[in-house]
């Protein structure tokens, strides 16, 4: 009886606040948004994001939300995601050496099958897991562990069917509903809190976006009623709120139309205008591969870093992959372990440098693309 009683209880918590949630998301739906609901419209938003982030993290805790058990290989690591019977499986088949299983009806993949990409050097993982429907994020599905295996992933390539252009607008909710903000960049927004004092902000540029009030009611929302903001770029309500959450996960993503072999032209236009896709691809008669390849190797943003000996020349031939934004000491702990604990100096050459074979002591030095390297360690 113990156990029903907590099953019902549970089911009663869970159904508590999806009533809850949908309050909040029909008030901002049916809320003319203007300058003077401007800030009540924010207000609702935090309320929300915190009552989500809060029942995520629940269920976290009781184990909800666990994704596929892959280990991450190669360079980076790419998820695809679509609607069942999209062409995930066939396309994962067309880019790499997998073998997924592939049949004409929903739902055939029903874990997560890896395969690995080998392109410019680069050795990229690429991971087909089960197709999403709406209400993935909330469990339906398996929706939880494709989303939770996606927060891992590098690059979110999403594939669209030509005859359901509708299903990307779904798609694209539910990756944001888990945390996932594709093709975007953190906000410039930094956050400190104080004591006492109120609230002191700090602009380096003009809102357009958000007014001040709506800004000091969304920070008291999340109790920063005492803290110190600085914005240096122009953001949203929704922006805001997730620099304040701090869990959300920024990546590239790639929008891909698939079966374009089976329309025709004028139909491929109209479908276009809808998706207004990354690319256009047919999986099955491996149609603009090549171009998916070197779209997916742009967009993950690889850095090719060619390494030298003392008194050697550099080995041209097979460069390390990395990502931009990476320093020395990245390169340190791809090469050996030991390499950042022991590391002297390195000598590089390149654009990243003023002098050629400059002595760089710093392990942040930030690399650029074709640097040459030469590590000294102790």
């Amino acid at each position: 009886m113990a156990q029903q009683y907590n099953i019902k209880d549970v089911k009663k918590h869970e159904s508590a606040h999806d009533r809850k949630v949908k309050e909040l998301e029909e008030e901002i739906s049916t809320t003319k948004y203007n300058k003077k609901t401007q800030s009540h419209i924010g207000l609702v938003k935090a309320k929300l994001a915190k009552l989500k982030e809060e029942y995520q993290r629940k269920a976290s805790a009781k184990g909800g939300g666990q994704g596929f058990s892959v280990r991450r290989a190669g360079d980076a690591t790419v998820i695809i995601v679509g609607f069942p019977s999209v062409g995930k499986s066939t396309l994962l088949n067309s880019l790499t050496n997998a073998n997924s299983p592939v049949a004409a009806y929903a739902f055939t993949t029903l874990t997560c099958i890896p395969g690995l990409l080998e392109y410019n050097h680069a050795q990229i993982q690429i991971l087909d897991v089960p197709g999403i429907v709406e209400g993935a994020a909330t469990g339906r599905g398996r929706g939880k562990e494709v989303l939770a295996c996606a927060q891992s992933a590098d690059l979110v390539l999403i594939v669209v069917d030509v005859f359901s252009p509708d299903h990307l607008e779904v798609v694209k909710r539910e990756i944001y509903e888990t945390g996932l903000r594709l093709n975007q960049k953190l906000p410039q927004v930094r956050i400190a809190k104080k004591l006492r004092g109120g609230i002191d902000l700090g602009l380096t540029v003009k809102l357009t976006k958000i007014t001040e009030e709506t800004i000091k009611n969304i920070l008291k929302e999340f109790r920063l009623e005492n803290s110190s903001i600085v914005i240096r770029e122009d953001i949203t309500d929704d922006q805001l709120i997730d620099v304040i959450e701090g869990n959300k996960k920024y990546v590239p993503g790639i929008i891909a139309l698939n079966k374009i072999d089976m329309v025709d032209d004028g139909e491929l236009a109209r479908v276009k205008e809808i998706v207004e896709p990354d690319i256009c691809i047919s999986a099955e008669k491996k149609l603009n591969m090549e171009e998916l390849k070197s779209l997916i190797f742009k967009k993950l943003e690889f850095i090719r870093i060619y390494t030298k000996e003392a008194g050697k020349k550099a080995d041209m031939t097979e460069p390390l992959i990395m990502r931009k934004g990476n320093t020395l000491k990245d390169v340190c702990m791809k090469l050996h372990k030991d390499f950042a604990s022991k590391f002297r100096f390195a000598r590089v050459w390149g654009k990243s440098i003023r002098f050629e074979g400059m002595p760089i002591r710093r392990l942040e030095h930030v690399l650029e693309d074709k640097d040459v390297v030469e590590i000294h360690v102790s």
